[in-house]
């Protein structure tokens, strides 16, 4: 049975495709792309061959609808939620059906990859979430702050005069000397800081960064830590095989 993985967040959508003996974060097929280009995903999916989905949504009702419409046929479909425990995680939340099932799936593929470890998974996208998890599988709980762009992109909304940042691949100088650097150094330390002071009040030994800002965040981080293409569809995965 040919499984699909999907992370529906707000901004992309996000999937893969593995087939049954596959460990988790080998996808036979795996892609991403905005909200409005679901009509191609459909193709892709029904080209595949899957026959089962796992996904998770935290896009809405909407996203909800159009994403169970574009699956293939007859395919057997969970919708992934947040519970009190799943593959060997247990839910720390005060009310375990209020956590965002991506940041659930995050940290299942967080404890599955770093196993015996307290671990910090950051998840940057839209908005960052920084969520502890500990050695012997318990999501403890975290923090939530704007996304890099959108920390940048508040700044040119609501400051007058400011111009409108897209962080590149290279970080400026910690002090930019010019207000465009500036912005962008602020707002990347501000990203750093909050996952350095998460691994520090968790004792962690492991960090896991993942998200579509990751590869900008990772190399202003001054502590060891592994990148993850997409940590929600690992978890995701891991999940699957419960």
């Amino acid at each position: 049975m040919k499984l699909l993985l999907v992370d529906a967040g707000n901004t992309r959508i996000k999937w893969a495709a593995v087939g049954p003996d596959a460990a988790p974060g080998e996808w036979e097929l795996a892609d991403a792309a905005p909200h409005a280009e679901l009509g191609a995903m459909a193709e892709a999916w029904r080209a595949a061959g899957v026959t089962r989905a796992l996904v998770s949504n935290v896009a809405g009702q909407e996203a909800r609808e159009r994403i169970a419409a574009a699956l293939p046929d007859g395919i057997a479909l969970e919708w992934f939620a947040s519970t009190p425990e799943r593959a060997g995680l247990r839910n720390g939340y005060r009310n375990p059906g209020q956590l965002g099932c991506d940041r659930f799936a995050a940290a299942i593929g967080a404890h599955a990859l770093a196993p015996g470890q307290d671990v910090i998974v950051a998840t940057c996208g839209t908005a960052t979430t920084v969520d502890a998890v500990t050695s012997d599988g318990r999501f403890i709980g975290g923090m939530i702050l704007p996304g890099l762009a959108l920390m940048a992109g508040s700044l040119a909304r609501d400051t007058a005069q400011l111009p409108q940042v897209k962080p590149g691949a290279a970080p400026p100088p910690v002090f930019g000397d010019n207000t465009v650097d500036a912005i962008v150094s602020g707002c990347l330390s501000a990203q750093a800081g909050a996952i350095e002071r998460a691994c520090a009040a968790h004792a962690a030994t492991a960090c896991i960064v993942s998200g579509g800002a990751a590869p900008y965040i990772s190399p202003t981080l001054k502590l060891a830590h592994r990148l993850v293409d997409n940590i929600v569809l690992v978890g995701l995965h891991v999940a699957a095989r419960d």
